[in-house]
């Protein structure tokens, strides 16, 4: 097999924090990596400049795949490649890295638990929170709740019959604070279960809670002028708040369920698997399904959960999925998350392949740029309610100033392109005053008129920069024209984006990221730059030409010569005596040389 096309590999893989997996020849995994950079550090293996070790060459050498997936941050990468590299135990991990065991912190099945942290996990009823990947991130969190609530650290057998036959003594932790005494009795049993109540919140994300105390610490040690105490704590703040409560694993409880999501388009269906055992990930992928009828996402989704419980020898119970299915199974439960850490699961299910289609799109829109102008084309279609593609769009934006020069401009987008040979200029003719509806329905007439008298196909979609007013304007010309009911024609306005229709009081609001919205923005940001660059031209030989005008000896065809010689004000000015005599007569060159002197500040 020839050398991998690793530079095609990198382009699909993102700036993002996730885990990464290298496949061989033979389609198995060798490989399993984490990164804050998935992009930049799967790219490092593959620079000629990098310094490796034999055995990471080796590795470089086999690699023929490579497969990644997100997450949110990096201590999730941390997380998700510990519960992989577990699973699968790839060759080159057990050469290449100390695969050690994250610690957890455990709430100890007791009466009056302890709680304290370990590496190993005993299914002994107990209530085990992380894994952690940071072990300085656990023990800030250990630490913070050994200060805001006094726990028993001793082993002793502390039942209500043994506390009653008074067995024990209150010792040297109860007389610095850290214990309440439980074991005479001194704090019940109810009280003790409140706290651990309130530590499991916190465990399971409720990091505010945290910071409110850490924050009231900080603002009590520092009134009483304990500014060491006060440091402390800031330093552990400054940590807690960038802490990430929710991380991918952060209860052993969720165990055996799978997880997959689906994301499609009339072409292509993706679907994103997981597989959570004791809280931690274990395996994941993305896969592509070409549609060959109309499938539903369900029917999809369903055939997918069927493969990948077979590729991976699912024997989950439970399975986490995007919306109710219909599959009769007495032996399977599906389950739609609202909240919590199911909820979690399936948003970064979802997250990944959100992410895996819109990477295979733009791959396929790059090979073949048809595809993606079919898709946004049928897309502003579906947005909105046309009866057939949009492939020729107009728009129409007018310009004035304090009601001089209106001039009317159209843009025209041919497959959501510019074609800039089609696009028009309007001098309006019959309008005095500044009247942006009037000035529209002329422009709008006379474009149509002229189309219909030259026998050019109409447009599918018509814009109309402005309101209702505008679009109503625009209306009118239609009619006359016997064409309105021929073409779809909306109006946008500028505040809020909002798209209106003919007759319809309420207006369309799209999703401002929209690919539909952007085109119809584009048309329009398009439709004022040409019409406001037409109109300033204009604009500017108006006030010249009534300038010169005004000079005695200089007249209208004089002035008009003088513009298309010179092209602007400023040259006119600047130019010399000889320059000027190439235009005009000796009398007129010293009307225009004394006028202009008069202008100067020395005047």
């Amino acid at each position: 097999m020839g050398a991998f096309d690793y530079k095609n590999a990198l382009a699909d893989i993102p700036h993002r924090p996730g885990v990464y997996q290298f496949w061989d020849a033979e389609g198995t995994l060798i490989y399993i990596g984490k990164a804050k950079d998935l992009r930049n550090r799967v790219g490092s293996y593959f620079n000629k400049d990098t310094q490796m070790n034999g055995k990471t060459r080796v590795l470089v050498s086999r690699i023929r795949n490579i497969t990644f997936t997100i997450v949110d941050t990096e201590i999730d990468a941390w997380l998700l490649e510990n519960s992989l590299i577990k699973k699968h135990q790839p060759r080159y991990n057990i050469m290449l890295k100390d695969d050690k065991t994250y610690p957890w912190i455990i709430i100890k099945k007791e009466p009056f638990p302890r709680l304290y942290w370990t590496r190993k996990m005993v299914k002994d009823g107990s209530t085990y929170f992380g894994p952690y990947a940071s072990v300085g991130m656990m023990h800030t969190i250990l630490d913070l709740i050994k200060e805001t609530y006094p726990l028993r650290t001793c082993n002793l057998p502390l039942s209500q019959e043994n506390i009653a036959e008074g067995k024990f003594k209150v010792c040297l932790e109860y007389q610095i604070g850290n214990c309440k005494g439980p074991c005479q009795a001194y704090q019940s049993a109810d009280d003790y279960e409140q706290n651990i109540s309130e530590i499991k919140d916190i465990l399971n994300g409720k990091i505010g809670n945290v910071i409110r105390d850490v924050k009231q610490v900080i603002k009590t040690a520092s009134e009483q002028l304990n500014f060491e105490q006060a440091h402390q704590y800031a330093r552990k703040l400054q940590v807690l708040e960038k802490y990430q409560s929710k991380s991918t694993v952060v209860n052993s409880a969720i165990t055996n369920i799978d997880v997959v999501s689906i994301a499609s388009d009339e072409r292509y269906a993706f679907v994103n698997y997981l597989k959570v055992m004791n809280g931690s990930i274990i395996q994941t992928q993305t896969i592509e399904i070409k549609k060959r009828l109309d499938e539903t996402d369900e029917e999809l989704l369903t055939l997918a959960i069927t493969e990948f419980r077979n590729k991976f020898h699912s024997t989950s119970k439970e399975i986490i999925v995007p919306f109710e299915i219909t599959l009769m199974d007495e032996g399977l439960k599906f389950t739609v998350p609202k909240l919590g850490e199911k909820k979690k699961l399936l948003e970064l299910s979802e997250k990944n392949v959100l992410f895996f289609k819109k990477e295979k799109l733009n791959q396929y829109e790059k090979l073949n740029p048809d595809l993606r102008t079919d898709r946004i084309l049928s897309q502003m279609q579906k947005d909105l309610r046309l009866t057939q593609l949009p492939r020729h769009i107009e728009c129409f934006d007018n310009s004035n100033f304090q009601g001089k020069y209106p001039v009317s401009a159209i843009v025209v987008f041919k497959d959501a392109k510019p074609s800039k040979k089609d696009y028009r200029h309007f001098n309006v003719k019959t309008v005095e005053g500044p009247n942006d509806f009037a000035t529209m329905e002329e422009a709008v007439y006379r474009r149509y008129r002229r189309m219909l008298d030259e026998g050019e196909s109409l447009p599918q979609l018509i814009i109309i920069d402005g309101g209702k007013g505008q679009l109503s304007s625009a209306m009118t010309s239609l009619k006359k024209l016997e064409i309105d009911r021929k073409v779809t024609v909306i109006g946008i306005a500028k505040r809020l984006e909002e798209l209106f229709y003919p007759g319809d009081s309420y207006p369309l609001y799209l999703d401002k990221k929209s690919e539909t919205l952007k085109v119809i923005q584009q048309l329009r940001d398009e439709a004022h730059r040409f019409g406001i660059t037409f109109h300033r031209k204009k604009r500017d030989q108006g006030t010249l030409k009534t300038e010169l005008e005004q000079i005695g000896g200089i007249g209208k065809t004089t002035a008009d010569k003088l513009l298309r010689h010179f092209k602007s004000v400023k040259r006119i000015k600047n130019a010399s005596e000889a320059e000027l005599s190439a235009v005009l007569n000796k009398s007129q060159v010293q009307t225009l040389l004394n006028y202009f002197k008069q202008e100067t500040p020395e005047a």
